[in-house]
């Protein structure tokens, strides 16, 4: 893995315009911060909230985003969860783009073996031409969602997530215009498609997107918001199995990061809490809307949940800013990542607006107060 002394510092690298391909994956961040700040929303649906107020807190999110000098704002799709209003997320994006100007915006990410490869291509050929310049396709081999659903999705789809090396040339080659010669598909065209296409992001939260993400040369993003035990591992075996590409000339990596920011520890894990409960339901196949702060704190655990709690709370980033501020960068430190994405699949708009907003002020991407 790259030395701290050996990569090149973030103020010095490319902004997010395509001049070639691999510039559109790194980031200038703002005021004194030491590296890129994005955010992963899930366009939160809590307790006492409905998915049209969930999808108006996302727009309003992004573009305080915006001003607060973040890089870029992902959605990412889900499928059968109560509690996340991002199930499509081109339609949400193209929302996003017309409400934003400079912020970088992309899936985190689009489930490709749910969907047919053309599909996605034009999808994503449409935003790039509404949104030149600003558009990320982050792809993942995980269904999103329950096998029923799954199976839903994919009726009429013979792939599956063995077969995503395929899947992804396919859409690669759709992306590019560029089937070989006598390929059954040599004639189609993903339209629109303009002299720029978005940059292919792998996501993922094993060593399989990991190896394969360096073998074709592609920005990886692994998801230490699901569980921090793989990050390095994960993030080693990139590295190792990377090979310069037209795309990059050398590894780019981003960690997704469950954190909150509130006035202080303990209102910050109060609002973590009810995160952890929500991920509590969604692992024993009862998902539902984020519960409060309130019912998360007077919910009968059981010895066997509450073990699970404290376990996915540490692996949350959270505090008064500052504390956050300091976990993110140590963070960053120790896995070596380029970029950090954070998340906070909390209750509650307001709170959740203000912990992106703490969060900015205190890692330096923003001089604006909160």
């Amino acid at each position: 893995m790259t030395s701290e002394d050996q990569r090149t510092p973030a103020t010095d690298r490319p902004a997010g315009g395509l001049p070639h391909r691999g510039d559109a994956v790194r980031g200038v961040p703002r005021g004194t911060a030491p590296a890129p700040l994005s955010i992963l929303d899930l366009a939160t649906v809590g307790v006492g909230y409905t998915p049209a107020e969930a999808l108006a807190a996302a727009t309003a999110l992004a573009r305080s985003a915006e001003e607060w000098g973040y890089h870029r704002f992902w959605v990412a799709e889900h499928h059968g969860m109560p509690g996340v209003a991002s199930s499509t997320p081109a339609v949400l994006l193209a929302h996003l783009g017309a409400h934003t100007a400079t912020l970088r915006l992309g899936s985190g990410g689009v489930m490709l073996p749910n969907h047919a490869p053309l599909a996605i291509a034009e999808q994503f050929g449409l935003l790039e031409a509404l949104n030149p310049g600003r558009i990320d396709l982050g792809l993942g081999r995980a269904p999103g969602t329950d096998q029923a659903t799954a199976r839903a999705l994919r009726r009429g789809l013979t792939e599956g997530a063995d077969d995503f090396p395929q899947q992804l040339a396919e859409l690669t080659h759709f992306l590019d215009g560029d089937f070989p010669p006598g390929h059954p598909y040599a004639r189609l065209a993903a339209v629109p498609r303009g002299a720029s296409r978005p940059p292919v992001w792998l996501l993922g939260s094993s060593g399989f997107s990991a190896r394969l993400a360096g073998r074709l040369g592609l920005p990886f993003a692994f998801a230490h918001h699901f569980g921090g035990n793989n990050t390095i591992p994960a993030l080693d075996l990139y590295h190792s199995s990377f090979r310069p590409s037209a795309v990059l000339a050398e590894p780019y990596t981003l960690i997704g990061v469950s954190a909150v920011a509130a006035e202080g520890q303990g209102q910050a894990r109060r609002l973590a809490r009810s995160a952890g409960l929500g991920m509590l339901r969604l692992r024993r196949g009862s998902p539902g809307p984020i519960p409060t702060p309130q019912e998360a704190e007077e919910y009968p655990y059981s010895p066997a949940e509450a073990d699970f709690l404290e376990g996915w709370l540490a692996n949350v980033v959270l505090g008064a800013p500052g504390e956050v501020a300091d976990g993110l960068e140590a963070l960053r430190k120790r896995t070596g990542a380029d970029e950090l994405m954070v998340t906070s699949h909390i209750h509650g708009h307001e709170a959740r607006h203000r912990s992106y907003g703490l969060i900015a002020h205190a890692y330096g991407l923003t001089d604006r107060p909160v």
